[in-house]
């Protein structure tokens, strides 16, 4: 049997760094995403995503390395954990989670790449068409 591979991710913005983590992710296993719900970012962030979760889910859904998507709050605990009998949890190397019964494994980041640093950009060149438009 398989092992059950969790990645937490709040994929406001899909990019080819989550691809990544999620490619790596599926070598150890069955790869379920646990996505952080609209209003855990709103909580944790201050902004509501650019894409809501049906749509982040669909997205994520159809990528090959994805088994299954799964609602989740910002942080995975022992008790989400169990819920779903993850076997390993796989994460950048931000994690913050507070499991700690599970084995986890983290992979860098790709470098270069993130939803806010995509946010930025296009807030940036919105910035700068609107400037034009004056």
């Amino acid at each position: 049997m398989k092992k059950k591979v969790l990645v937490d991710m709040s994929s406001t913005l899909i990019h080819h760094g989550h691809i990544n983590l999620l490619k790596k992710a599926s070598k150890i296993g069955n790869v379920f995403v646990a996505l952080t719900t609209d209003k855990e970012i709103k909580k944790k962030k201050g902004y509501f995503p650019e894409l809501n979760y049906y749509n982040r889910s669909r997205i994520l859904k159809s990528i090959k390395y994805v088994h299954k998507v799964i609602p989740s709050k910002w942080n995975i605990d022992n008790k989400f954990i169990k819920r779903f009998k993850i076997n390993v949890l796989v994460h950048g190397g931000d994690n913050n989670n507070t499991a700690d019964n599970v084995k986890l494994k983290i992979f860098k980041r790709t470098k270069g790449i993130s939803s806010s640093q995509l946010r930025s950009k296009v807030y940036k060149n919105y910035i700068k068409l609107y400037e034009k438009k004056k």
